[in-house]
């Protein structure tokens, strides 16, 4: 893949997003599924699932882009309702492409998707629109999909055979490398090789958190410092005390250091920190916003939403 780079775009995982088939970073034999699909002419509705970070978005992006297709994304964990799938999927769907050809929505992150009321609605979408529009799912956890929906997608899984998970992690190697030179960014390899060998195979997040660190104008041993135990003290007497401002501040402090293990130190200290009866509770919104922290375009506001929820709900010792 030559490098290049959407000068317009911030984010180095759109900036250099894929934009064919041949360039995504997958196994053979799951790339030649899509090459079928565009070599046919005819995209099944499909349900793409596998963990965060691995391409699904991205190869079906580049799939419909390479078959000249009218498209439309949208997120399932961005407020997507019925109201959404009325006015504005209906719309698109139902209305004629002006390539001529057939029309594709993506919802991507599907498995956010209202079990009891978006997902049953958009079954009956593709029975609906079959005729001009088709529609493709990507999923982390294919078993928040309903069954009557998953029955009518032909499923691609993602998932990364042993095998094959060093020379893939090679090619992102090199493509990072690429990338970093294109930003004239100061780097260490064997640090960045250690980043994506911390990640594999989810690409976004080591992209991400590789350009948070470029920030500083060096990718270097010192991305590796670990949150200290004071650090943590002071953010929990700022949730007892509610102070959002100083709270804010601390978390875009800390914004360089790898959100897993922040999240993981914070749960680890909650145990001395939270009262016994508001454990519970901070145990589910950890859970929670962790799972979001896979997805978000913002590291840092996730981290201050999740911590504000925290300091709304918990009493503290």
């Amino acid at each position: 893949m030559s490098i290049d780079a959407k000068s317009n775009e911030v984010l180095w995982v759109e900036r250099y997003r894929p934009r064919l088939i041949e360039d995504t970073i997958l196994p053979e034999q799951m790339k030649n599924t899509f090459r079928k699909f565009v070599a046919d002419e005819s995209v099944p509705n499909l349900l793409l699932t596998g963990g965060p970070g691995v391409g699904k978005t991205t190869i079906a992006k580049a799939m419909l882009d390479e078959l000249g297709c009218d498209y439309v994304v949208k997120n399932g964990s961005l407020n997507v309702n019925i109201d959404t799938l009325r006015y504005e999927i209906s719309t698109f769907a139902s209305s004629v492409s002006l390539s001529g050809g057939r029309k594709y929505v993506i919802f991507d992150e599907a498995d956010y998707l209202n079990a009891t009321s978006v997902q049953p609605a958009l079954r009956n979408f593709i029975e609906e629109y079959s005729a001009n529009c088709g529609f493709i799912f990507t999923c982390n956890f294919k078993n928040r999909i309903i069954s009557p929906l998953r029955s009518r997608l032909s499923e691609v899984d993602f998932s990364i055979e042993q095998t094959e998970r060093p020379a893939l992690a090679m090619q992102f190697f090199k493509r990072v490398n690429a990338i970093l030179q294109q930003e004239n960014v100061d780097y260490d390899k064997a640090v960045v090789a250690k980043v994506i060998e911390k990640h594999f195979p989810d690409f976004r997040r080591v992209l991400t958190e590789l350009q948070s660190y470029a920030a500083s104008g060096k990718i270097d041993e010192g991305i590796f410092v670990n949150l200290k135990q004071e650090s943590i003290d002071e953010l929990f007497a700022l949730l007892k005390a509610k102070n959002f401002t100083e709270m804010r501040k601390w978390v875009a402090k800390n914004s360089d250091q790898d959100m897993n293990e922040m999240f993981r130190r914070i749960y680890d200290a909650a145990t001395n920190k939270i009262m016994l009866r508001s454990l519970p509770g901070f145990c589910v919104t950890t859970a929670d916003y962790m799972y979001k922290a896979n997805f978000v375009a913002d590291q840092e506001i996730n981290m201050v939403a999740y911590l504000t929820e925290v300091m709304i709900e918990s009493e503290y010792n």
